[in-house]
């Protein structure tokens, strides 16, 4: 490439002035010019072409190609004038979403189809150069059931140079080619199709240093089995309503798990088959799936071997405010202790958070969220404290410092459990107490009246009120 610098010559009142201004941003380095444009759009990258004769070729020496509702004759072109022989992030989205590329083409205001030997062609292309992050997704095509999905050409399954994998409503995992993708280390399967149950299983076992593994389930499979003994952070989302994903069946088998996180309707039967004494951290959320009839009883048993499971998490988020009548099943047999927890992020009713308050010795900092359920006189009786503490429970005495309560509305039970946290909170430093914005201003005058009197435990306790609302 050609260095230089930009000249500009001005005539001012019929004197030749030459004014030399740098182009410090031609000056740079290739390599740095090629960072930069790796942060652009490829189209817009290519665009540069125009800047300068210095500007002419950079674009085709960018490792990073990203395309997102260009033409397929742009897409096969860039790759064919591109001067380097090796690619290091690929990603094609489709539709307006955050993660690839628009297939069709406008033609005299018709629309043509993809070409499904062109987007193998691109794949095997990106595959042969070496690529490390691939990420395509075809979500506009796959919510149109007019429209076949993009297959998936054998060759990505054994790219032995792969680290990141990102599929979004595009191909189908088989289960009968090989798979060898010994450098993968972050696997993202967002709404793909199985062939079978098998399908997930086949392809964790030729990932041997997989760490970041995310499944967001499409409804064509009934036993999800994930396995892997080095998955580090696991995602798994089967609620996504717009697909109706949802496994009958889940198996978690990743002992080196620090990070979990679960949106799930209730699945008959969750098991985790190696105990998670790595895991740190998790994000559950159980949501009742009104649609099935449900064996209650059956489901707590599962879900309480679950629980069991989680008893080392330092910090949880847990929401099971949408199924009360499996927390019904689930309380009076729950004596999980979670002796490492020390951030509790819960959505539940009241009950629920009685059970922490006893069995997280050392919490220090609790977020809680009420919510309330539309059948009033069943929500009734989960309001207050079926069981009154015996004694004040070990985290209030010596760690329990933060408390936020969120969705506050004056209860007679909510004003209970406030009295009862900040008369037993040895250590407590803040107390915040959030209501809904549409809370009435008298109804907030006798709740902050009743509060101010409520005796403290600790003395150098603050208690913040707020209007805002949220999880």
């Amino acid at each position: 490439m050609e260095h230089g610098i930009i000249k500009r010559q001005k005539h001012l009142h019929g004197e030749q002035n030459k004014v030399s201004i740098d182009d410090r941003l031609s000056d740079l380095p290739d390599s740095v010019l090629c960072r930069i444009l790796s942060f652009l759009r490829t189209k817009v990258s290519v665009r540069t072409s125009i800047l300068a004769k210095r500007w002419r070729y950079v674009w085709s020496y960018v490792p990073d190609l990203y395309f997102r509702n260009d033409k397929q004759y742009a897409i096969t072109r860039v790759l064919m004038l591109r001067k380097v022989q090796y690619i290091t992030t690929f990603r094609l989205v489709d539709g307006d979403g955050d993660g690839c590329i628009f297939f069709k083409e406008n033609k005299e205001k018709h629309e043509t189809d993809l070409d499904k030997y062109l987007t193998d062609t691109w794949i095997t292309f990106v595959v042969e150069r070496n690529v490390k992050r691939l990420h395509l997704s075809f979500r506009s095509r796959d919510r149109d059931h007019d429209h076949v999905i993009p297959c998936l050409p054998v060759c990505l399954f054994t790219c032995k140079t792969l680290v990141d994998l990102k599929l979004e409503s595009c191909g189908v995992i088989p289960t009968r080619v090989t798979v060898c993708l010994p450098r993968l280390k972050k696997l993202h399967l967002l709404f793909v199709r199985y062939e079978a149950d098998e399908s997930i299983p086949h392809l964790l076992s030729g990932c041997p240093v997989l760490e970041d593994l995310r499944i967001e389930l499409y409804p064509s499979i009934v036993y999800c089995h994930v396995s892997s003994p080095t998955v580090k952070r696991l995602v798994l989302n089967f609620i996504e309503a717009s697909c109706g994903g949802r496994a009958d069946r889940l198996e978690i088998n990743t002992p080196s798990v620090e990070y979990l996180e679960i949106r799930d309707y209730f699945t008959e039967h969750i098991e985790c088959g190696a105990a998670l004494t790595s895991l740190t951290e998790a994000d559950i959320c159980f949501e009742d799936d009104s649609y099935v009839k449900q064996d209650y009883f059956y489901y707590s048993q599962s879900l309480l071997k679950f629980f069991d499971t989680l008893c080392n998490v330092e910090r949880l988020k847990l929401d099971v405010s949408d199924c009360p009548e499996i927390i019904d099943s689930v309380l009076s047999a729950w004596t999980t202790s979670f002796r490492n927890l020390t951030k509790l992020d819960l959505k539940a009713d009241c009950r629920v958070l009685a059970k922490f308050l006893e069995n997280a010795d050392n919490l220090e900092i609790l977020r809680f969220f009420e919510e309330y359920n539309d059948d009033e006189e069943r929500s009734e009786e989960r309001k207050g404290w079926k069981e009154r503490p015996q004694q004040v429970a070990a985290c209030l005495l010596s760690h329990l410092r933060i408390v936020k309560l969120v969705n506050i509305r004056g209860e007679k039970h909510e004003l209970e459990i406030i009295n009862y946290l900040l008369r037993n909170a040895k250590v407590l430093e803040r107390m915040e107490i959030s209501y809904p914005e549409s809370f009435g201003s008298n109804k907030e005058i006798n709740m902050l009246k009743n509060i101010s009197l409520f005796h403290r435990g600790s003395a150098v306790c603050e208690v913040a009120f707020g209007g805002s609302c949220w999880w």
